[in-house]
């Protein structure tokens, strides 16, 4: 198993993506804490997956930054991978249309969650020459209309990611980070509910990336294992697209 014996903390690990991830984790051999703010689904989550452990809060929040990974060095001793997953946007909003509780909830959560993690992780990270992966997006590298705080604060990542991994490379503490292109999860599907026809949503968004369709959170947990284990042992400061193909042309 490539993660055996590793201690993972992923923040936003009770849906989607990260959900994807805690669970793929777990199957190759990690135990996982999985870091969020809803309880239930939260709760539910770790139910689900085996040495898993459930911590409620805020990545916004220092304090709960801290307290998730005091709780994951009191419960295993050590940890080795970080995995920056919660996210938020706001869509159909022009920078006009955009308000500023709005921007700064997005930048909260999508930015400083990930400083607000890593800061109080890195220690840890840093005794066990360890991981940290960052959700991104493909609208960190390409202009992305209706969301300007989101692609906003997805490129903020990339260069945070990079320069993170140019700080801590000395330690052998890698920084990576993973860019999808558009994911079927609760998120994406509520978008499509927004527009009144589901069905003929998927089929538009599924045609703007090159390969045909759209990715499946799996897909994107595969590439944030990769990332994670030592088979990436010589990779620090990557921003890796898994878009299908959406920010080739």
């Amino acid at each position: 198993m490539r993660l055996e014996n590793k201690i993972a903390l992923i923040t936003g690990g009770s849906r989607g993506i990260g959900l994807a991830t805690a669970q793929l984790f777990a199957q190759e051999g990690a135990k996982v804490i999985i870091f969020a703010r809803d309880v239930e689904s939260g709760a539910k989550a770790s139910a689900s997956i085996s040495e898993s452990h459930f911590v409620a809060g805020d990545v916004s929040s220092a304090e709960d930054c801290q307290r998730a990974v005091t709780e994951t060095l009191n419960l295993h001793g050590q940890l080795d991978i970080l995995v920056n997953s919660a996210g938020i946007i706001y869509r159909n909003r022009t920078i006009e249309e955009t308000t500023e509780a709005e921007w700064d909830a997005t930048f909260d959560v999508n930015v400083k969650g990930i400083f607000l993690m890593s800061k109080y992780a890195i220690p840890a990270l840093r005794e066990s020459e360890g991981a940290i992966v960052n959700l991104s997006s493909y609208v960190g590298m390409v202009g992305f209309a209706g969301a300007s705080a989101y692609a906003a604060s997805k490129a903020a990542i990339i260069n945070l990611t990079r320069s993170m991994a140019l700080d801590h490379a000395i330690e052998n503490l890698r920084v990576n980070a993973v860019c999808p292109g558009s994911v079927e999860t609760d998120m994406i599907r509520d978008a499509w509910e927004q527009t009144g026809g589901a069905e003929k949503a998927r089929q538009l968004w599924a045609s703007k990336h090159p390969l045909g369709r759209i990715a499946t959170p799996e897909e994107i947990a595969q590439a944030i294992l990769f990332l994670a284990s030592k088979e990436a042992s010589f990779i620090t400061g990557v921003a890796l697209p898994v878009d299908g193909g959406i920010t080739a042309g």
